[in-house]
């Protein structure tokens, strides 16, 4: 972890599209917090092509990448060392500069889902559903790996999503069974629903919320609620949006960055839930 630094350094998200971010916005919250005035948090349109030369016109003052997508796999071959963690999936949303300039890779997407989870007395599960496939989907399951004691179904596409989940679930030592998505409203009965899927991939499925669901957990954040989210939160079950999730994870990049811990959780949520109500206006 770096050492607190007293000069001007820099860190952005990078992604495509990146416009609606709202990582610059917990960040900055987060330095302001901590007392760091020389340090700024920036965003920038980036794709998978222009991502190598993006990184060759860093200079020193750059402390730390957050990534979102297409970029969280295609930034694996330009690092010097990736954690075990991000090696587990594949995957790197955060990308720490020391001061020599050499690239951490790391993934606090995984532990992030955790700490969302345990927010709200997650901490086990029997079993557990997983709509849709992709980055976020195998994230899902390395969290999964170290809660649910039981199978995993998850729900996709085609038999190529198919075969990569089940690719993932033996990597990551999880049972993980296959479910067509045509049959996803069979997900909503599992204690807990985690799902991966763009906006409006599941709004077909918010009638058939059970009477008395487990925990919903939607990556999505805008828009929020989702219809999914909202039925579920109707019936009575609990719902984890991709607020928390992506407060969560921005603590830990913020830590990792910065070497100040521990960053500020509660400063940082006021503020996204404020730029997102802005946002609704």
């Amino acid at each position: 972890m770096p050492t607190t630094r007293t000069t001007a350094h820099r860190a952005a998200v990078l992604g495509s599209p990146i416009a609606h971010s709202l990582s610059p916005v917990l960040h900055r919250a987060a330095y302001a917090e901590l007392g760091l005035t020389h340090w700024s948090y920036d965003r920038f349109e980036v794709t998978e092509t222009g991502l190598p030369a993006f990184l060759a016109g860093l200079d020193p003052s750059w402390a730390g990448l957050s990534l979102t997508m297409p970029l969280k796999r295609a930034v694996l071959p330009l690092l010097d060392t990736v954690s075990p963690t991000a090696s587990s999936v594949e995957a790197v949303n955060t990308v720490v500069i020391d001061g020599d300039g050499r690239r951490t890779g790391d993934n606090t997407d995984i532990p992030g889902i955790l700490a969302a989870l345990r927010e709200r007395g997650v901490t086990t599960v029997e079993s557990a559903a997983v709509l849709g496939a992709g980055a976020t989907a195998s994230s899902a399951l390395a969290a999964l790996s170290r809660i649910c004691t039981g199978p995993v179904t998850a729900y996709v596409r085609g038999p190529a999503r198919a075969a990569e989940m089940r690719e993932w679930g033996t990597r990551l030592g999880v049972d993980v069974r296959i479910a067509d998505w045509s049959e996803a409203a069979g997900a909503l009965g599992a204690p807990l629903v985690i799902a991966t899927t763009p906006a409006g991939a599941t709004d077909a499925l918010a009638p058939h919320v059970p009477d008395r669901p487990g925990t919903l957990f939607d990556v999505l954040y805008d828009p929020w609620p989702t219809p999914l989210a909202t039925a579920w939160s109707v019936r009575g079950g609990p719902v984890v949006g991709g607020l928390d999730l992506l407060v969560h994870q921005a603590v830990l990049q913020v830590e990792l960055m910065t070497g100040r811990a521990p960053a500020p959780l509660a400063v940082m949520r006021a503020a996204g839930e404020h730029a997102l109500g802005t946002r609704r206006a």
